[in-house]
């Protein structure tokens, strides 16, 4: 069947082609605004709704009172030995950028991340003298062999599937340090409900201990994961300083951000 066009200067765009750009926009944005869209494809407000109540019919978003949000997904609680090899592309872009952060001298506090495992093995091929404080065994063997690096386990209970320690006694410890700066990795973030999120109470509790412990908190994450989220909220924004991606999010995310004054890198 030959699909219409609509009438007006905005005409060019077959149904099928904005519908397509409707996708690709709430993809980088997050959101969509009928009124902003009403404007920019130079159509109706009531086309844009029906749009968009085509998409909400295919399971692409959800509607809301102004226009439609994307859905966000439940990430899967993958064993680290097998996250460690997802992502590897960008999860070594943000590990390079983390890496050329980090002062000379400085004492910070890498978690269980297969980022920061990435970042660990960075630092071991460097000349930096730091001092490592991490819940993450993979990084304890890394870095363990290390001249210029000062390394130190948190102990704490082994959660086998996250590869390190969490609980009481790892929380003890690192409630004791004042770190200059910490890298985080989660499930993800959700910036319209303020939440970090990730699966395990245990290892839940313990980033929030890392997070009042730094001095500059850093979140370190895929992109992707701005639009997904895990079972359990162990912090908001407001306990973290910057997030290190592997590339910038839509504009009404980064102005949320902005409103926390999170820096993005």
């Amino acid at each position: 069947m030959k699909i219409s066009k609509r009438e007006g200067v905005g005409s060019d765009m077959f149904d099928e082609e904005r519908l397509e750009e409707l996708l690709k926009i709430l993809k980088i944005q997050g959101n969509l605004k009928v009124k902003d869209l009403s404007s920019k494809f130079n159509v109706t407000e009531d086309c844009i709704r029906k749009d968009l109540n085509v998409l909400e019919t295919q399971g692409h978003l959800k509607r809301t009172s102004d226009g439609a949000v994307q859905l966000r997904e439940s990430s899967h609680n993958y064993d680290f030995t097998l996250r460690k090899d997802i992502d590897i592309l960008k999860k070594n872009i943000i590990a390079m950028k983390a890496f050329n952060i980090i002062q000379e001298r400085e004492t910070i506090f890498l978690d269980m991340s297969t980022t920061n495992l990435l970042l660990s093995k960075l630092l071991a091929k460097s000349k930096k003298r730091l001092t490592v404080v991490t819940n993450m065994l993979e990084i304890l063997n890394v870095l363990s062999k290390e001249n210029n690096i000062t390394v130190i386990s948190s102990g704490g209970v082994v959660n086998k599937y996250l590869g390190g320690f969490t609980g009481i006694s790892a929380i003890e410890f690192i409630s004791n340090y004042k770190f200059d700066r910490t890298f985080i990795g989660l499930r993800g973030v959700d910036v319209f409900d303020r939440s970090l999120t990730n699966f395990e109470i245990e290892d839940g509790i313990t980033k929030k201990a890392v997070l009042d412990s730094g001095k500059k908190n850093y979140i370190i994450m895929e992109n992707r994961k701005f639009h997904f989220d895990g079972n359990y909220k162990f912090a908001t924004l407001d306990d973290i300083d910057y997030i290190i991606t592997d590339e910038m999010p839509g504009e009404e995310i980064r102005v949320v951000l902005e409103e926390f004054n999170i820096e993005l890198i």
